[in-house]
Formats: structure tokens, C-alpha cells, sequence
């Protein structure tokens, strides 16, 4: 193997510290070649190995009766949803790419999560997304919003699935750093579940897909440090995207999957090629043999270290039997797609790496992988000093406000709070003609042909909460994204998480993620959603400081008769309007206290698991019997906001509600006030004691407030507006 001088600059320029650099030493009892220590690097990066995280990751709920795939053992998890049929979904972050080029790393974030969820035999039926920027009035914000935008819409759009849902949060921490976060949802036979092991020796190790370029060499460690003035000289580390390539590889994969011909399968996602051999290996207990000269290559003079690291698009590794390579050969080349055998299945348990004959590479797999060798750690965390700012409110120094219209107004026209439309409007959320609620609502629903049932989505996270109490945000998080399948009338089901935080090294950063995981995995735990799998996103800073440790949670729920269906908008005149849930005594952590009082202090909103879930069972008992015409989650914007919002049908018609409200605390946290627990429905007059009975046996409060009116907001003698114009306000000021 070549040889070379390995200086301290370049193990520094590779992310290793000279700690992990002496256990490289001590392993292979020499020193590593140039390919070798570009393979360790991106393996034992922060973004491929976890080594920061996964001590506390393992903590999380991760088993379940519906799982038929074990967490973080394969590309995406899968849940069985009944009739012979499984939903596979993963969420992703693909934060740094966009800082930098904001089209292309949004595109092929999309394009990679599409990947992980085809590989595992599931076609595509959803796309969602979680998004975070700065002051939308900052050119450059707005520069990256535009291309994010743009790029998750072209990729998704020519690919040929439905972008139904997601979020997008404003806040100053995110302006130098902005997360783009792309969720999949895939449908397949729960019998059909392709595996990521390299399992039988002498099996073929396949490559097909696009031709392997220079671009996103490094792109795992580009992920696993901290953003600077320097990252503009990063670009190559961002991939470019191909959806017409993707698509027909979708087509291709699933067709050799259905028909029994392949042993495994990965995707060439973060460490491409590297990554996809040593997990397989590793997964199977095997090795791998490659020749690099066999990959096939889209510009010359590549070297075995750049063809290794490259993480251009498109692209799968397969391990095939030989009597069964012809027929993938055939399949593949009808697509258009290269399909190439490039190495072996070995049972000597080394990745090993041949360039024109000589041995470049020889490590053994599981050396290099999370759950292997790759090192573990366990940083030193401590309370954040700028707690105790935070948390220092005098609530009766801060005062009412004096116009609840105004109010409400300013709120509606928000950026956290105002109508995304002017977004989403970009995706097709109708392709595939299976999406029954679009987005605008509290979750995505698509029904499930060939059967009865739907699915419900929802991704969401309030970084500000998290902010201001990582465990109890972590907790609201959950607690909303499962509130929210739950007004479409879905059973949450398990969760999928992307956990987007600032560098781990920094004691007071890895605090908050330790709480937030505490926090998400009690909910989680209460709530029977078990975690499938995600990613999890460090590094997320900019000179200025860290973003707020954002634990975003993909939902999935499962609605047994799509008839059920319930959507958030009042449907008739004359419906009762009722609360579910109780009033809100808190303004801490909250849009309004941000907004009118331009505060970020307090305590987020404390979540009451048991009554949450009493919630959740009152709210589908209700659904499941067909009483409930109308179903909306109070959250950000508070009681108020969320009755105008039920006031905008999606056709562009306006509604009205005249509302009669007992109020017991203080006024503004009463109307703006973002308690959990709380939901706002509305059934016919002669179904609300059947409901209140419901209400009853899950203890959980049931409050008539008023009636669904032809137009006007009126909430006592504090709120008067026309809800023409509130709407007005919503959809335009974004």
C-alpha cells in the first residue's frame, strides 16, 4: 500500500483529534494510508458515527409492537400498518448544504431521504419538511429562503411526489445558520422489507445509479463543524441533484426488490461509497473486496481517495448473487442506469479497497462503524448560565395588553404565525392524487390505496421553548406533532426525529441536548411512539453563537377508516364550537410575549402527559363515533389565533364565531397564552352531550364556548373583527 507522511495539519484538516488518531495507530498496528485516513475521517465523523450522541440516543423508546425494523439498523424505519401493508419514514437534516447553496443542498437533502425510504422497497407517497431561518426582512434570509424553497420544490416536484406538510419557524438564532430538515414517507408490502447487509460470501458488491463525480467529497465532516466565514470555500462539499435520474432509479430498485434478485442494499448517502460498503459489511459480519477501477466515474483522473468519499447523487450499492446479476443487469439497463459489479463479499471482515491491482485500502468493517469500534463518547454537560435570564419573568410586571383586536392582528401577521401559503403553494402536494388534506392544516392525510385507512404527518418543534426549557420544549414537541395527527382523527404511531444543536463539545450546548432527549422519551414513552430513527445535527452555529437546540419530531398516525377524516376549518353556521382541554394561566415562552412585548423569557408551556393522552383518547373516540365536524390544536398565537384560523376554509371562503368565554386568569394569557392539552372542536348541537360524556370518562375538560357564525370574530367585549379581514392579514404578510 502507498505510503506517506501523515502530519498533525492534515489529521487536524481530516476532523480527527490526536487522541482518535493514536486509536487509529494501536488498531491496525501501523500507519494508515492517505485513503485510509479519508476513510476513517468521514466514518468517524460526528455525522456518520454519532460519537457524541448515541450513549443518550440508545436511551430513547425504541422498540414497539408495530416496528418490523430495528432503530438506526436500516435506512428508515418501518411500521406495520395493518392489511398486509408498512409505512417506511425517515427525517433528515441537510443544514450546512444550505447554508452555502441553499437550491442545491435543500434539493439533494430531499433527493437523499427520498433515497433512504425507496431503498428499503417503499415507493414514495409523501414529502414534508422543517424549516428555520432569520429575519425574513434580511436580504441574505431571504436569499436562502428562496433557494430552499426552490430547490425542495423542483426536486420533489419532477421527482413526482406530494409535498404535503411541514413548518417553517423565524427566529434571530437561525440566521447564519439555517435548518433544513427533509421528512419521506414510503408505502410498501410488509413482506417485501429490503435489508442493508452485505450477507453471503462471494456475493457480487453491485454499483448502480448516476457515475461517481467530485462532488461532496467531505460532505459528512462539512456536517460536523461549525459553520465560518471559511464555508464559502466549502461548495464542493455540496452535492448536486438529479430527481429524472432519481426517479428512475426509484423505478429500477423497486422493480429488482419485488422480484427477490438482490441480498442487500444502501444508499450512497453521507461517506458515499464508503459508508454504504463498511455498514454493509459490518451489519453482515463480512468483508468487502473493491476495485475502483470498476466504479464508474463522470471525470478523469480520479483517485481511489476522492471516488471512496464522493457523495455524488443518485447512486445505490447492492450485493447480488451471482446467478442473479444478469437479471439486475437487465432491469437497471432498461432504466438507462449503469449497473456495474465492482468488488465481492469476503469473509474476512475487512473493507478493502484495490486501485489497478494494489491494495490501498484494508480496514476492518466494523473498525469503522456506529455500534462497531468507532469511538463513543460521553461529554461533560452543565446548566446553561443564560438560564437563569431566561427564566427570571415577573408575569404581573408585564402588562395586559390594551387592544385585543390590534393584538390579534399582530399575531395573525407574525412570520412563526402568518399563512405559509406563499410556500407551500410551490410544491404539488396533489401528485399521485392520494393527499386528502393539504397543507395549511394541522397534518398531511394520505389515504392508502387498495384499502380502507390513511396516514397522518406532522413535523414540529418550537425551538424557542426548547430554548427556554429543553425538557419540557422537547416534551411540547412531541406533545404537538402527536396533537396534531390526532385532530385529523389518526392514532400516533411512532415518532422519526431530527435533533439539530450546537457544537457538543460545549458543555452548556450538549446540556440542552441531554434534557431534550430526557424530555422527548418520557413523551414518547407515554404516547406509545416509539423512535424508528433520524439524524441527529451538531455544529449548528455561526460566529455570532449556537441556533436553539431544535429536536424536530416526524409523527406518523394511522386512521383506520378514511371517512373519519377530520379536517381544522368550522364547516357550517350554527355548529357548536367547543374547548377541549383547559384555560391557559401561562404567556411564558409565547408569539405574543415575543411579539407585543418583545420578550424571550418565562417558561415554555408544561406538558401534562397523563392529561395529554386522556386528550388524545377523548379527541379519536369522538372522530371514531363521527361527532367531532371540526378538530384544531391550540399552540403558537394561543386560544384566539386559533379561532380565527378555524374561521379560514381552504376553498378561500370566510366563517365566522361568536363566543361567550368564562375566563378565570388574566386576560392575555386566557386569548394568546400556548398551553398544551388543548383542543378546539365543533360538532351539531345534539352531539355535544355525547361528547361532554366522552369528555368525562378521560377526564378531560369540555367547555361550550359558542357558535359557528356566516362572519365576524367575536370573543366576549374583547375581540370584534371581521374575519375577512384577519385572513387578509394571515395570507398576506409573509
Amino acid at each position: 500500500m502507498n505510503r506517506f507522511e501523515i502530519t498533525d495539519e492534515i489529521i487536524k484538516e481530516h476532523g480527527l483529534s490526536q487522541e482518535e488518531y493514536r486509536l487509529v495507530i494501536d488498531r491496525l498496528k501501523r500507519e494508515p494510508t492517505y485513503t485510509e485516513l479519508g476513510i476513517i475521517s468521514v466514518m468517524w465523523s460526528e455525522h456518520a458515527s454519532y460519537k457524541n450522541s448515541i450513549k443518550y440516543l440508545k436511551k430513547l423508546p425504541r422498540e414497539g409492537k408495530s416496528l418490523l425494523t430495528k432503530t438506526g439498523e436500516e435506512n428508515a424505519g418501518v411500521v406495520d400498518i395493518g392489511d398486509g401493508y408498512a409505512i417506511s419514514f425517515k427525517i433528515e437534516s441537510h443544514n450546512h448544504p444550505s447554508a452555502v447553496e441553499p437550491y442545491q443542498g435543500a434539493a439533494t437533502g430531499v433527493g437523499g431521504i427520498l433515497r433512504d425510504i425507496f431503498t428499503m422497497g417503499a415507493r414514495p407517497i409523501a414529502a414534508l419538511n422543517s424549516l428555520r431561518f432569520g429575519n425574513p426582512n434580511n436580504p441574505h434570509v431571504r436569499h436562502l429562503i428562496n433557494g430552499v424553497v426552490e430547490g425542495i420544490a423542483d426536486y420533489g416536484n419532477c421527482f413526482g411526489v406530494p409535498t404535503v406538510g411541514g413548518e417553517i419557524y423565524f427566529e434571530d438564532s437561525y440566521e447564519g445558520n439555517p435548518l433544513v430538515n427533509a421528512m419521506a414517507v414510503g408505502l410498501l408490502k410488509s413482506n417485501k422489507i429490503a435489508k442493508a447487509a452485505a450477507k453471503g460470501v462471494g456475493n457480487y458488491v453491485v454499483y448502480v445509479g448516476a457515475k461517481t463525480g467530485r462532488d461532496g467529497i467531505h460532505g459528512a465532516t462539512f456536517a460536523s463543524v461549525e459553520l465560518s466565514e471559511e464555508s464559502e470555500e466549502k461548495r464542493t462539499a455540496v452535492q448536486v441533484g438529479d430527481p429524472f435520474m432519481e426517479k428512475l432509479l426509484l423505478e429500477a430498485t423497486l422493480e429488482v426488490i419485488d422480484a427477490d434478485l438482490i441480498e442487500g442494499i444502501q444508499d450512497m448517502g453521507a461517506a458515499g461509497l464508503t459508508c454504504s460498503s463498511s455498514e454493509m459489511a459490518a451489519k453482515a459480519g463480512n468483508g468487502i473486496d473493491i476495485d475502483i477501477d470498476l466504479v464508474p466515474k463522470r471525470e478523469t483522473g480520479m483517485n481511489p481517495y476522492e471516488v471512496m468519499l464522493s457523495e455524488s447523487q443518485e447512486r445505490m450499492l447492492m450485493v447480488v448473487k451471482p446467478e442473479n446479476f444478469a437479471g439486475v443487469q437487465k432491469i437497471f439497463e432498461k432504466w438507462d442506469l449503469h449497473v456495474s459489479k465492482i468488488g465481492t463479499v469476503t469473509d474476512d471482515g475487512f473493507l478493502r479497497v484495490r486501485d489497478k491491482g494494489e491494495v490501498v485500502a484494508e480496514l476492518p468493517a466494523n473498525f469503522l462503524v456506529l455500534g462497531g469500534e468507532a469511538p463513543v463518547y460521553d461529554r461533560e454537560f452543565v446548566r446553561p448560565k443564560y438560564l437563569d435570564k431566561t427564566s427570571a419573568l415577573n408575569v404581573d410586571s408585564i402588562p395586559i395588553c390594551s387592544d385585543f383586536n390590534e393584538t390579534l392582528k399582530k399575531l395573525l401577521a407574525a412570520p412563526n404565525i402568518a399563512s405559509k401559503k406563499s410556500v407551500y403553494s410551490q410544491y404539488d402536494h396533489m401528485v399521485q392524487i392520494n393527499t386528502m388534506i393539504e397543507p395549511g392544516s394541522d397534518a398531511a392525510v394520505i389515504r392508502i390505496k387498495d384499502t380502507n385507512k390513511a396516514i397522518a404527518l406532522s413535523t414540529d418543534c418550537n425551538g424557542r421553548h426548547v430554548y427556554l426549557n429543553p425538557y419540557e420544549g422537547a416534551k411540547g414537541a412531541v406533545a404537538e406533532s402527536a396533537r396534531n395527527v390526532v385532530c385529523a382523527g389518526a392514532r400516533p404511531l411512532a415518532i422519526t426525529n431530527c435533533l439539530n444543536f450546537g457544537n457538543p463539545y460545549k458543555p452548556e450546548v450538549y446540556w440542552t441536548f441531554v434534557k431534550a432527549l430526557e424530555g422527548m422519551g418520557d413523551a414518547c414513552r407515554k404516547f406509545e411512539t416509539p423512535v424508528t430513527g433520524g439524524n441527529v445535527s451538531f455544529y449548528n452555529e455561526n460566529p455570532d453563537g449556537a441556533i436553539y437546540p431544535t429536536p424536530t419530531i416526524g409523527m406518523l398516525g394511522l386512521i383506520e377508516d378514511k371517512n373519519k377524516v377530520i379536517s381544522q376549518e368550522f364547516k357550517n353556521v350554527g355548529d357548536v364550537i367547543v374547548l377541549l382541554g383547559d384555560n391557559c394561566d401561562e404567556i411564558g415562552g409565547s408569539e405574543y410575549l415575543k411579539i407585543i412585548h418583545g420578550l424571550i423569557k418565562g417558561q415554555p408551556p408544561h406538558v401534562d402527559l397523563d392529561k395529554e393522552f386522556n386528550l388524545y383518547q377523548t379527541v379519536l373516540i369522538a372522530a371514531d363515533e363521527k361527532l367531532l365536524l371540526s378538530a384544531h390544536d391550540c399552540s403558537d398565537g394561543g386560544l384566539a389565533v386559533t379561532l380565527a384560523e378555524c374561521c379560514f376554509k381552504h376553498d378561500g371562503k370566510t366563517l365566522g364565531a361568536h363566543l361567550n368565554i368564562d375566563f378565570i386568569h388574566r386576560l392575555d394569557a386566557e386569548m394568546f397564552g400556548e398551553a398544551h392539552s388543548r383542543i378546539v372542536v365543533t360538532v351539531k348541537e345534539n352531539n355535544f352531550p355525547r361528547l361532554s360524556e366522552i369528555s368525562s370518562k378521560y377526564g378531560t375538560r369540555c367547555v361550550r364556548l359558542g357558535r359557528v357564525t356566516d362572519s365576524g370574530l367575536i370573543i366576549n367585549d374583547l375581540i370584534n373583527s371581521d374575519t375577512k379581514e384577519l385572513r387578509k392579514i394571515f395570507e398576506r404578510s409573509l
